[in-house]
This record gives structure tokens, C-alpha cells and sequence, in this order.
């Protein structure tokens, strides 16, 4: 058992005690002791669905403390701010981070809503989204026969809407010929000088310079520097 648990039993049947203590100090007055019965009953329920409810935290090996300290820390407050906004000591919520103290169920609920989150986001197990990919991501394929290296700049991209990647162009390198499909293109071309070949015609495109197509007809691009060109080319849905 850990420590929440057994902070949270001991809060639990302290409570108990007090409870049954007062009904027997006051057995006299019957309505009083059914009063009491019920309000005990009520506690009672109402504690094992706490105990109920961070059981299953702890099964899940879920932190509560390092939780709360990823969202503040997220959306830019200190703890005296949160502590401000939950009507709260900025030694609880320090407490609550470091798991040194058990928060209820509701005064977890207003500590969520002050971090301006839901329940189902703030105990979710999924991973975040990933939004932001760095070099370190990239799948990157080199074809020494067309010259040219491919970079999935959005890795598993096949799976989405649309793929983007960036292409290198050695000097007389070319990219693999596109056949025909349903869908459109774009590209930007961040260096050197290309030729896209689209339906049968040639078109130049320079540095600084987009193109935009429908990819109904056959088409490709060639390098006919003696530099490499670069650009980034965004095909949906994905073709590369």
C-alpha cells in the first residue's frame, strides 16, 4: 500500500470513529441517532468512493503530483498563482506535487479546472500529439541512380492526408516519375534551379519560387544545374 492510501485510510476511519463516537454519546434522543445514521451512511459511501476512486489511480499508475506539476508548469504559473486561483496555500499545493499530501475529490476537481483542463484530459495515459518534428525524426532514403536524396520530414505521413518531404537534387539528378493519380501537388523550391516536366511540357522554377498541380498527368523534376537544388514538395494524397 502506498503512502496516499494509507493516509487516505487513516483519514477514513478517523472519520468513522468520530462519527459512531457522536451516535453513542447521544443515544438518548432517537431522532438524533437516526439522523446521525444517515449522515454516517452518507460519509461512509461518500469515502469509499474516494478510496474507490484513487485505488484506481494508483492501479494505474497514475501521479497525481507530477500531473499537476507538468500542466502549471505548461501553462506558465507558480505555485502561489495556483494557489490563488484554487483558494489554496501555496505549501498544499507544493505538498500535492511532491505526493506528500492526498488532495479530495472535489478539491482535485477545482485544481483541474484552474489549470484550465478537463478531468478526461488530466488523467488521460495518451501521449500528446506531436506537432513539432525535428531533424532527429526524419526518415531519409538516397537514390545514387537518380542522384537524389528523399527526407520524410513528417514521419508515417502515409497514413494522412497529405505527405510532405524535402528533396535534394544532386547536379543532374531527378526525382522518380509520378504517374498519374487523383489528387493534387505543391512545392517550394528553397535552392538552385529545377525543371518540372508536367504532361509533355517543361516549366522552370528558381529559388524563392512554388508551383502548384493537379497530378492527373505524368511529371517529375530534374536538376540541370552544377549545383544541388532543395525544396519541399507536399503531395495529397500521399504518392512519394
Amino acid at each position: 500500500m502506498t503512502n496516499q492510501s494509507r493516509k487516505l485510510l487513516y483519514r477514513i476511519l478517523k472519520k468513522l470513529q468520530l462519527f459512531f463516537s457522536e451516535i453513542y454519546r447521544n443515544s438518548i434522543d432517537n431522532l438524533f441517532i437516526e439522523y446521525k445514521m444517515f449522515y454516517s451512511l452518507f460519509i461512509i459511501s461518500k469515502l469509499f468512493v474516494t478510496i474507490q476512486y484513487f485505488s484506481g489511480l494508483e492501479a494505474c499508475g497514475m501521479d497525481i503530483g507530477k500531473r499537476m506539476k507538468e500542466l502549471r508548469i505548461q501553462y506558465g504559473l507558480t505555485q502561489q498563482e495556483l494557489a490563488d486561483r484554487s483558494e489554496l496555500t501555496k505549501g498544499f499545493i507544493s505538498q500535492l506535487e511532491r505526493n506528500q499530501n492526498t488532495p479530495s475529490i472535489g478539491t482535485l476537481l477545482d485544481i483541474i479546472q484552474c489549470l484550465g483542463t478537463t478531468p478526461a484530459e488530466f488523467f488521460t495515459d495518451e501521449e500528446p500529439e506531436q506537432i513539432v518534428f525535428k531533424n532527429e525524426d526524419f526518415f531519409t532514403k538516397v537514390n545514387e541512380d537518380k542522384h537524389n536524396i528523399i527526407e520524410w520530414v513528417v514521419p508515417n505521413a502515409q497514413k494522412d492526408s497529405m505527405e510532405p518531404v524535402r528533396l535534394t537534387l544532386k547536379a543532374g539528378g531527378s526525382s522518380d516519375i509520378m504517374q498519374p493519380h487523383s489528387g493534387e501537388e505543391f512545392g517550394y523550391l528553397i535552392k538552385g534551379t529545377v525543371k518540372i516536366y508536367y504532361g509533355g511540357k517543361s516549366h522552370v522554377l528558381h529559388a524563392g519560387e512554388s508551383f502548384y498541380l493537379k497530378a492527373d498527368k505524368k511529371h517529375y523534376i530534374e536538376n540541370p544545374g552544377s549545383r544541388d537544388a532543395v525544396l519541399i514538395w507536399v503531395s495529397t494524397p500521399p504518392s512519394f
